[in-house]
């Protein structure tokens, strides 16, 4: 099993990066919030890693902290979510305010995660209780609207929709979350997920 990975970044576009591990390429699946913390492409970084073998794919998930790591692998022991979800899950919201969601019983915000349906929100809520209280990390910010280049607004709606969000609520995120004081893909993600979950 694959547990950690440390190597060059030859790739940037989440929710996928390319690391060069001494000659070797590794595609691996991150959070946002590990995105956002991986630095840019050409220097080193450390991953935790959670590798899945299924009969159709093979596919290795990146953290940057290891507590990251320990929830994921929590969530995707609930019963309905997948690995895939679960990074939705660590992508829509910050470790602390899943944790929270779940301390507080609130069904309606992680309904707002792409994927979830209230069905899946009331078992995290009843699965997780018991898993949540050491979980630790550092929230997200938002803006208001305004107007920016739209590479910036196109790649950040790319990212929404590869981790799930249907084209249409992507766009109305990006919208929302769109200001001055954001000038990267990666601000602009973090801004519209803020607001879909404090909405």
């Amino acid at each position: 099993m694959i547990g950690r990975l440390q190597g060059t970044v030859l790739h940037k576009q989440a929710p996928d990066l390319l690391l060069d591990v001494q000659g070797v390429g590794y595609e691996v699946l991150v959070s946002l919030s590990t995105f956002f913390a991986v630095p840019a492409v050409g220097e080193s970084v450390v991953l935790h890693t959670h590798f899945v073998v299924r009969e159709d794919a093979q596919l290795l998930f990146g953290f940057s902290e290891l507590a990251e790591r320990a929830l994921f692998r929590h969530l995707i022991k609930v019963n309905g979510v997948g690995p895939k979800m679960a990074l939705a899950i660590l992508s829509g919201m910050s470790a602390s305010e899943f944790a929270q969601s779940v301390l507080n019983n609130d069904v309606a915000t992680l309904v707002k995660l792409p994927g979830v349906g209230k069905k899946t929100a009331e078992r995290l809520v009843i699965e997780m209780r018991d898993r949540v209280g050491d979980i630790d990390a550092t929230n997200a910010t938002g803006g208001a609207v305004s107007a920016k280049p739209p590479g910036i607004a196109e790649e950040a709606e790319s990212a929404l929709i590869a981790l799930g969000y249907k084209p249409q609520d992507a766009t109305k995120m990006v919208s929302r979350a769109i200001s001055d004081d954001i000038s990267s893909p990666e601000q602009l993600i973090r801004a519209a997920l803020k607001s879909m979950v404090s909405k």
